[in-house]
């Protein structure tokens, strides 16, 4: 399975902030946005990853990335000039995709929970067609919404709907097999000029093929468009980080726990990193593994 993280966009909610930076690039506590939306392909074990931003905020990325190579990843990246709506991804990422199956991860969204990588692992191991994560939320109205039966089986996905029954909002990351890039070439784009992703969603759970994945207690789904979610999700990764003395979203500390590098690699990111708490504490787990 390939990769994308889709961080475009103007972020206008975050103005003054962005208006020289992109938001993907903000510090969410001690590490980039992007940190969060890359450690969650990586830990469902995708390696080959497109970072899609807008023309003149793609540099910014490549500095901070690079090739991926020191993190074990092949990373590419591709320019959305203009933001014509989240299914364009799979439009800009064809080649890159090519005939193999794809996960999109919004650059602006943070998860974390228990088991999750594990979770990943398997849907991502036996992905036929689309699979959705919902997260409860107390205000549906302001997000996606899918709707399931008793047996949790997705049953209607509706856009912000007012009074639904459903509080299960659609995350912001996908699963999907080769089909979503024909359907997303087919989609058509709507009244406000972009292609939705809900659109290839539906076409997807009109031919049977959608699954929702419920995230549910022990699980944070944060969204950091806003001062007040960007200032939030800093606070939480600080606390988590803070008391329980690990780190989230490590891309070091999960590309050497995947695999993905081995413990000499990963001292030496410490190494390079190491006046930093984050520095120190890639060289300690990985000091008696060299």
């Amino acid at each position: 399975m390939k990769g994308i993280v889709l961080a475009g966009g103007s972020g206008t909610r975050l103005h003054p902030l962005t208006h020289a930076v992109s938001k993907q690039i903000l510090p969410v506590y001690n590490k980039p946005m992007i940190y969060y939306p890359l450690s969650v392909l990586m830990l469902g074990g995708i390696r080959d990853i497109l970072v899609i931003s807008t023309p003149r905020h793609l540099d910014m990325f490549r500095a901070l990335l690079g090739d991926g190579s020191r993190l074990g990843l092949s990373m590419k990246y591709a320019e959305q000039p203009e933001a014509n709506g989240i299914a364009e991804a799979f439009v800009i990422g064809a080649e890159f995709i090519g005939s193999d199956s794809v996960a999109l991860a919004l650059g602006d969204n943070i998860f974390h929970g228990p088991g999750f990588s594990r979770i990943l692992h398997r849907e991502v191991s036996r992905i036929d067609g689309c699979v959705l994560f919902g997260y409860p939320v107390k205000d549906p109205e302001r997000y996606g919404v899918g709707t399931v039966d008793e047996k949790g089986r997705l049953l209607s996905l509706r856009e912000k709907p007012v009074g639904s029954a459903s509080n299960l909002a659609i995350t912001g990351l996908y699963l999907y097999d080769n089909d979503v890039v024909d359907i997303a070439k087919n989609v058509r784009p709507s009244a406000r000029g972009e292609l939705e992703i809900t659109d290839v969603n539906r076409i997807y759970l009109e031919r049977g093929r959608a699954r929702l994945v419920s995230l549910g207690r022990g699980f944070a789904w944060l969204d950091t468009g806003t001062h007040e979610s960007l200032l939030q999700a800093g606070q939480y990764v600080q606390l988590l980080e803070q008391r329980q003395g690990v780190r989230i979203a490590c891309l070091e500390e999960i590309a050497f726990r995947m695999g993905f590098i081995n413990a000499g690699a990963c001292y030496e990111l410490g190494e390079e990193l190491r006046h930093t708490e984050y520095g120190k504490y890639l060289m300690d787990i990985t000091a008696e593994s060299r």
